[in-house]
């Protein structure tokens, strides 16, 4: 019987970039399939080992990864980490993934991490809880389960526990849906941190 996974691989040798604990590492791709890739981080491994890159690959749960000339961008987790005679290697297995031809061509966008998790939005006085559908450096995506009367240029107060994120954001734009509820695209304004650390900024357009 033939190994049906080993039909979507491909070697490749492609470049990219991985976010690690705050820092971007380049990387060339190897190996990808339909689930997953091998890749390169692009340091040599005495330096990688002096910064405890590999010890900390391999207490990483999942990262973030993007590769340029693909436009494929999301998050992975690290199922391994070994090394040859030059470079940490990393074996990813894909969990969330996109592919926007809309931003590879116009180029207009920085990295957005898909995140499901609740936030606190003040508009005209009143709070309201939003989920969040996606975030960047330099705004995010949110979901209010509701119909909220809003305007573009709007300023707000905002709070997101879960990038320990507050301050002041505007919006850019918002629509409604079939449920009656209303999505709202917001841009950073005034934050009470100096960046978003957990959030990769991959702004690497060739």
């Amino acid at each position: 019987m033939t190994d049906s996974r080993h039909n979507f691989h491909k070697k490749t040798s492609f470049s990219g970039f991985i976010f690690i604990s705050g820092t971007e590492y380049k990387i060339q791709v190897r190996d990808l399939s339909i689930s997953g890739m091998l890749a390169a981080i692009d340091l040599p491994a005495t330096v990688v080992g002096q910064h405890d890159l590999a010890a900390l690959l391999k207490h990483s749960e999942v990262i973030d990864f993007y590769i340029e000339k693909l436009n494929l961008e999301g998050d992975a987790r690290v199922t391994r980490v070994d090394k040859d005679d030059d470079h940490v290697l990393i074996g990813l297995e894909f969990k969330h993934i996109s592919y926007d031809t809309e931003k590879f061509l116009n180029k207009r966008e920085v990295y957005r991490k898909s995140m499901d998790a609740p936030g606190h939005i003040k508009i005209s006085g009143k709070v309201y809880e939003f989920k969040a559908r996606n975030v960047s450096v330099d705004g995010l995506m949110a979901y209010l389960p509701e119909h909220i009367d809003i305007q573009q240029d709007m300023h707000a107060r905002f709070k997101f526990d879960e990038l320990r994120l507050f301050g002041e954001v505007k919006v850019i734009w918002f629509e409604y849906d079939d449920q009656d509820g209303t999505l709202l695209g917001l841009k950073y304004e005034h934050m009470k941190t100096a960046a978003v650390k957990d959030i990769p900024q991959f702004y690497h357009d060739t």
